[in-house]
């Protein structure tokens, strides 16, 4: 009998550059190539509308057997949705509030090359959180991600919020180029995991695989196959490099069968 895979991609840096639209031609590859070995499953820090923006807007719910936005606080199975969490019923109103006014009045101390807009983002499961603003363009996310390499800006900013909120039971992580998610310890893109059920192997593809990056406990976790991507194209190089060995193995098992076993 062969092996039940599923294929699980972040998005930004793994199917997709960041805040950008899926190439045609990877999203033709996993349609046409990938889905007649495999399911495949989507995860991603942004939420729902920015997701579907990059992947395909509602067709994405015909693409993909699961939809993972907000690390899977917000989940779809065959389009439908799945339970969900959020983070005020979490940590509560209050101390939820007292959080993003020291956020925001630590950006307000922050001496940048530039500021743009949108500097808190809520969503259903975390909070992100851009010093320099979600509204940028493109060339300034460029530009931001450069100075912030060099002046740790994000990871100054993580340090500040754990020595002021040292209690607070809350997961950190860097992702993409502009910010950074917060939310409760546990609620990292693992959260996902519980609603993935009869498969036997679970291949994850995802870019930010370090420790402190968005992917790294998934990519780690013993219920994932962990594949560390340089961008999309690389998703679909070591893509084909999977098909080939799944093959290989179902026909050393199956000679006389060698799509499939039954």
């Amino acid at each position: 009998m062969a092996k039940k895979i599923i294929c699980l991609f972040d998005v930004d840096g793994t199917l997709t550059t960041p805040q950008q639209v899926i190439k045609p031609s990877v999203d033709k590859f996993l349609q046409e190539s990938v889905k007649k070995m495999f399911d495949i499953a989507v995860i991603g820090g942004s939420d729902l509308n920015k997701i579907k923006k990059q992947l395909g807007g509602e067709e994405i719910f015909k693409k993909y057997k699961y939809i993972f936005s907000e690390n899977g606080l917000v989940s779809f199975r065959d389009g439908k949705q799945l339970s969900s969490e959020s983070i005020q019923s979490k940590i509560g109103e209050e101390v939820l509030q007292d959080f993003i006014n020291f956020a925001l009045k630590y950006i307000s101390e922050l001496k940048l090359p530039f500021k743009r807009g949108t500097f808190v983002e809520f969503r259903t499961g975390m909070l992100n959180i851009s010093p320099v603003g979600r509204n940028c363009s493109h060339e300034e996310r460029l530009q931001f991600y450069e100075y912030d390499n060099e002046h740790q800006i994000r990871q100054k900013f993580i340090q500040a919020l754990k020595k002021e909120f040292p209690d607070l039971a809350l997961t950190y992580s860097i992702g993409g180029q502009i910010s950074f998610d917060v939310f409760p310890n546990g609620w990292d893109k693992t959260y996902c995991l519980k609603h993935i059920e009869g498969y036997d192997e679970i291949h994850f593809f995802g870019d930010k695989v370090r420790e402190g990056g968005n992917d790294y406990e998934i990519y780690e976790s013993d219920l994932t196959i962990g594949h560390r991507v340089t961008g999309p194209e690389d998703s679909v190089n070591q893509l084909k490099v999977l098909q080939i060995l799944v093959q290989d193995t179902q026909n050393k098992e199956c000679p006389n069968a060698p799509m499939h076993c039954v």
